[in-house]
């Protein structure tokens, strides 16, 4: 019988729990590191000095590049060694020496979705949760209860503080200071970060500037001036656009900001000043 395509490849050299959880085709490189907790799936590819601890659920066609280190503690000194876990999606990239910690508290999840690109040396700390097909370029440090939600971009070389909360299509740029929540559609840059305007580019890509014929974008570009370019102060300015009927793209903005205003922990970025 010919050998199965999908066998599990892992170097002599690499370390791995006889507890772990390696589905077919996984790939486990030279003096990688893996914990008796780990469960990794079909066709991962887990690269040299990589080490993967603690509780941690890896999908299917990740690739983990050379010194990543995944499910480590928390750097939080209010952790008390609690179970808590890492849990990613599949098709993620996670470039080199990347870090992401698991959470802090008993029953706490630090979670990853699916397709994203980490670039080198950034890092996720505890209790994120980030969606899918976002790119966070290098040196990017994301602390902790960082939310970040679909397709957005964050910019290389920058911090985001605790509990901030990145929309969708949202866009960075690098070297930037995020100490407040970015809404979705927004282009934020600056020491300290300031909302610029809205992401035309990226909503192109993503199909919503084409949707209803055009309606959609010129919606939401109606919409940020009301709320960003008025002389409405922002909740005079969210209850003017609740008086009229939104789409799906123009809800999430009014709820997002709304949600910032009322619950959120760091409340919305304001915009460069005209």
């Amino acid at each position: 019988m010919a050998p199965s395509t999908l066998a599990t490849k892992i170097h002599p050299t690499a370390l791995v729990d006889p507890a772990a959880r390696l589905a077919e085709g996984v790939s486990v490189g030279p003096f990688a590191v893996i914990g008796p907790e780990v469960s990794v799936g079909v066709g991962s590819v887990i690269g040299p000095h990589v080490v993967i601890d603690g509780r941690v659920s890896i999908g299917s066609d990740n690739h983990i590049f050379p010194g990543a280190c995944i499910g480590l503690e928390p750097q939080d000194l209010k952790y008390a060694g609690d179970d808590t876990e890492v849990v990613i999606g599949d098709g993620n990239r996670i470039r080199e020496y990347v870090t992401i910690n698991r959470a802090t508290a008993s029953g706490e999840r630090t979670v990853l979705g699916h397709h994203n690109l980490l670039m080198a040396y950034s890092h996720i700390g505890h209790n994120c949760r980030l969606g899918d097909r976002i790119v966070i370029a290098n040196g990017v440090a994301v602390a902790g209860h960082v939310d970040i939600d679909d397709r957005a971009v964050i910019g290389g070389v920058l911090g985001i503080h605790q509990f901030v909360h990145i929309g969708s299509l949202a866009m960075v740029g690098g070297m930037s200071r995020i100490d407040r929540d970015i809404p979705p559609y927004a282009i934020v840059e600056g020491h300290p970060g300031r909302l610029r305007g809205l992401n035309l580019i990226g909503l192109r890509r993503s199909g919503l500037a084409d949707a209803n014929n055009g309606a959609v974008m010129k919606e939401l570009q109606l919409l940020w001036k009301l709320i960003y370019r008025s002389e409405f102060p922002l909740s005079e300015a969210l209850a003017q656009a609740r008086l009229q009927q939104l789409s799906a793209p123009a809800e999430k903005l009014v709820a997002f900001l709304e949600n910032s205003c009322k619950q959120g922990r760091r409340g919305p970025l304001p915009a460069q000043r005209q």
